[in-house]
């Protein structure tokens, strides 16, 4: 099973006054022991063979936020309200269980500030999707359904 952990600021924070504001964190010196527990979360996941993908996003980075307006896809308020809407990071993985997904999120280090809130979400694997749509993507999609196909569960067909 394939989750999808990403990392966030807690909404209470986000009221107090001058809480969350991306810039000032952007402009803050990194403390290289915290950096140091953050590295090597990584390294035991992917020692442990569960990380397929662990990235951090830049808090004062380009960024946009596309939705639905009139049924086409428009430019919305962007690129962000309030900075408590930022999603700091996340981290991909394989994982038997939402357990022991849940088991790794409560390793991580603390104390970024962007990475408040871990939020699990479980991945669409193959065999979530029903055969027939399975059948409409190799044939639309021939390229991207090899690459789906690499690696993952295709039980229940």
């Amino acid at each position: 099973m394939r989750f999808m952990i990403t990392a966030g600021r807690a909404e209470d924070d986000a009221k107090a006054p001058g809480a969350n504001d991306a810039k000032a964190e952007a402009d803050a010196p990194i403390d290289e022991k915290l950096f140091a527990a953050y590295m090597k979360y990584n390294d035991d996941m992917t020692k442990a063979g569960v990380l397929i993908a662990s990235e951090g996003l830049n808090p004062s980075g380009a960024r946009a936020r596309i939705g639905i307006v009139g049924g086409k896809r428009v430019v919305l308020d962007g690129p962000f309200a309030e900075s408590k809407e930022l999603v700091g990071g996340f981290y991909l993985i394989e994982v038997s269980s939402k357990e022991e997904a849940i088991e790794w999120a409560l390793r991580c280090p603390v104390g970024f500030g962007s990475d408040e809130v871990l939020t699990i979400h479980q991945m669409t694997e193959l065999s979530d999707i029903p055969l027939r749509f399975r059948e409409i993507i190799e044939e639309v999609a021939p390229t991207w359904s090899a690459s789906l196909s690499k690696g993952r569960s295709t039980h229940g067909s």
